[in-house]
């Protein structure tokens, strides 16, 4: 009795647990939380100084009594403890009791191995889940943009992420076609990293990298060229600096990622089947995550594929919106779900 008083009283959640950013979906109230993954603790206690967009401003500017983690690693749990304090503490941003959390609905990149699997699982009972399920992230991803994943059609969806790009052909509520690979956004922040090091010998910050990607950087030439300002360290002098550079220079920072995402969204084309191929030339393809949001990436895969290419509404958002459409229709999606298989 007391068990199902509990149920009625339950909340449900849906949780993108993402490299870059973590979002957390209530059933019937939507998106409350949507934060970057990164927890600041002090060194010796490991209590929580600051999490999300507080611990962003504080990256690269903590002295040695605060330590600024990011968790999680190429779309997997690389920190346990941190990860389990972060879902702890995001959850209590959605102004959610514990006491009180039912089902929760994370999603997982499509090439996680099983000890993973269990990490991510553990860590959401561990902060309070009486339920915990494991969807992959690309299906949560064609959830969330509204396609028919139950229908005998193919659909090709693209989610460049923080740590991993998910690339998949799904049809008949299953993905017959699947890559998942460690390069997307975090990845291309090294490479404007290293770009710097190597042709002007200045070091700059992983937030100053992302800082320029998402403001001048491109994967195709723009129409009118954009020029910025960088602010770093000159490795020969040790001192600060200030040079000018174009959006020319980032693309070619870009490129090589930029062509390795590509690439393997080709190498899905080519393993997929001929049925699910023509439906994918007639209906294009998808891209969703933070990576799509890059100017012209669309332009430049439309070009290097001939397929074409759509950028989901709201792509930041579409893998937690999937998994909450889950939440809500349980029992209609619960097939998409990923078995659990207990050790």
């Amino acid at each position: 009795m007391a068990f199902k008083f509990l149920n009625l009283l339950s909340t449900d959640l849906g949780i993108d647990l993402g490299t870059a950013n973590s979002l957390i979906y209530v059933t019937n109230k939507g998106i409350v939380v949507n934060e970057p993954s990164i927890i600041a603790l002090e060194g010796d206690t490991d209590k929580v100084v600051a999490i999300g967009n507080e611990a962003r401003e504080m990256l690269g500017r903590t002295h040695k009594n605060i330590v600024t983690i990011r968790p999680l690693k190429d779309g997997v749990i690389a920190d346990f403890e941190a990860t389990e304090i972060m879902i702890r503490e995001l959850i209590k941003k959605a102004n959610i009791n514990r006491m009180f959390i039912g089902r929760i609905v994370i999603d997982v990149p499509s090439g996680i191995t099983e000890v993973e699997k269990r990490a991510v699982r553990d860590s959401a009972e561990r902060a309070g889940a009486r339920e915990v399920h494991l969807v992959a992230e690309a299906m949560a991803s064609a959830i969330g943009v509204g396609l028919d994943i139950s229908a005998p059609i193919g659909n090709m969806i693209v989610d460049i992420g923080g740590g991993t790009s998910e690339i998949a052909v799904i049809s008949l509520n299953g993905i017959v076609e699947h890559a998942s690979i460690r390069v997307a956004g975090d990845e291309m922040n090294q490479a404007i990293m290293q770009f710097f090091k190597k042709n002007y010998n200045l070091l700059i910050g992983e937030k100053t990298a992302e800082q320029i990607k998402c403001t001048i950087g491109s994967a195709m030439p723009l129409l009118e060229e954009i020029k910025a300002e960088v602010k770093g360290r000159d490795l020969v002098d040790g001192i600060p600096k200030t040079i000018e550079i174009t959006s020319v220079e980032i693309r070619e920072a870009l490129d090589e990622c930029i062509q390795t995402i590509i690439e393997a969204v080709k190498l899905s084309l080519e393993r997929t089947p001929p049925e699910l191929a023509s439906d994918i030339l007639d209906r294009g393809i998808v891209l969703t995550g933070g990576g799509a949001l890059l100017k012209n990436l669309d332009a430049r895969m439309r070009e290097d594929t001939s397929l074409p290419i759509h950028i989901a509404e709201d792509p930041l958002t579409c893998v937690v919106r999937g998994c909450g459409k889950i939440l809500e229709n349980f029992e209609l999606y619960e097939k998409v779900l990923l078995k659990q298989r207990r050790t």
